[in-house]
């Protein structure tokens, strides 16, 4: 089977939080040791609502890949770079514009959304209109089959689908494709090509998923065969042409459970976070003044965890035995809420040291966390141009 590839990327926007550990972070440590991965800096991203703010993405460019470091991404697992170091992303950002119906980016979910939560900031813009385009095609030109997201970005990567699926059939009919198909198919020898034509009629007629997915193991499988001739044959296998994008799949990212200091869910906007980097002191102090059941106003006072933001925080931290404590305590009046929120903060500051103490080695080493950058851009640069050598080819833009 072909190698899975997956694609994230992270706005620079300021400074990551627990949030983010728990419902990016983590996955992504996950990710690196199962598949190909690239992690990247998503500095033209942050532009579509920071244009006016632009000093924010510079000082959170470096101290943003810091933290990913500290948390465990490591860069001999993974490709770590910046998107506008990869300028083809921009190139096929602008070559997709071109075959883009307006309607598609104007339903887009997150569109109006975004413009109503961020009302204060003028999003009438160009930039922000097209941002799932250019989603779209730092998806694209890795040839990414797989990108973790939340819920609400599954309609981006639909929308990628849509995208990729409308290029190839524009520019995947490159002349002479059956022929040059049907001559792929002998290359296979008697025994595949009689499996794969047999495969391609299943699906064909019948729509047969799992004749179709053997096909695809099959073709993945022939080391023999040139790139041109394997996507051919996938090509000529669904129906149409050649495919020069393939469609990504979502990888829908488990929930992250980290609420804020206020029960909400943990961001910036809220202004409820725990930083990476807080000092401990810092933990100490937001933790003790969280708010809890309003109904403990004295010590004597009962409670139910339930109407508590600090239980929240001990359903992520605490085990069976401790969040049977806390019930019991909390609802006998047995224990005080500065008892109840003390196992937290030690088990917030257990979680985070570790995280420090590397975050610390890093930017006293800033050389090394630019030569880790500059080899990823390296790495990560050499693959787009791959695609984009195959996508000015077929848009007939290579002018050899």
């Amino acid at each position: 089977m072909a190698v899975e590839r997956v694609l994230s990327g992270m706005r620079p926007t300021g400074n990551l939080h627990l949030g983010h550990y728990h419902g990016v972070l983590k996955n992504w440590v996950k990710l690196q040791h199962e598949h190909e991965c690239l992690f990247f800096v998503a500095d033209w991203h942050a532009l579509t609502t920071h244009y006016d703010t632009s000093e924010v993405i510079e000082e959170s460019v470096w101290e943003m890949v810091i933290d990913w470091l500290a948390a465990g991404v490591d860069p001999a697992n993974a490709t770590i770079f910046i998107q506008s170091r990869v300028p083809e992303h921009a190139e096929l950002h602008t070559l997709l514009s071109m075959i883009t119906p307006l309607s598609w980016l104007e339903r887009v979910p997150t569109y109006k959304d975004q413009q109503e939560k961020l009302a204060s900031k003028d999003l009438s813009t160009y930039g922000f209109l097209g941002y799932p385009l250019l989603q779209s095609a730092d998806i694209l030109i890795y040839k990414a089959s797989q990108v973790p997201v939340g819920e609400d970005q599954i309609p981006h990567i639909e929308f990628t689908r849509e995208i990729a699926r409308r290029f190839n059939h524009i520019y995947g009919r490159e002349p002479g494709f059956e022929a040059k198909a049907l001559a792929a198919i002998k290359k296979l020898g008697g025994k595949r090509g009689a499996f794969y034509e047999e495969m391609r009629t299943a699906y064909q007629e019948t729509g047969d998923e799992e004749a179709l997915a053997s096909a695809r193991a099959m073709i993945d499988e022939q080391q023999g065969l040139s790139l041109g001739d394997k996507e051919r044959l996938l090509g000529y296998l669904e129906g149409g042409g050649k495919i020069i994008l393939p469609e990504p799949d979502y990888k829908l990212t488990p929930a992250s459970k980290m609420p804020g200091l206020d029960g909400q869910k943990m961001s910036k906007s809220y202004n409820n976070t725990i930083s990476l980097r807080e000092a401990p002191d810092v933990v100490a102090k937001k933790i003790k003044t969280m708010p809890t059941d309003p109904a403990r106003i004295r010590r004597t006072d009962p409670g139910d965890p339930a109407k508590c933001p600090v239980w929240q925080l001990h359903e992520v931290y605490s085990d069976e035995a401790r969040q049977q404590w806390v019930q019991q305590g909390c609802k006998s009046a047995g224990i005080g809420c500065i008892e109840c929120k003390t196992p937290v903060i030690d088990a917030v500051m257990a979680e985070l040291a570790p995280i420090q103490a590397r975050a610390a080695q890093y930017a006293e080493d800033p050389t090394l966390v630019k030569n880790v950058v500059a080899e990823g851009c390296e790495r990560a640069r050499k693959l787009a141009r791959e695609t984009m050598r195959d996508v000015r080819e077929v848009m007939g833009l290579s002018y050899s």
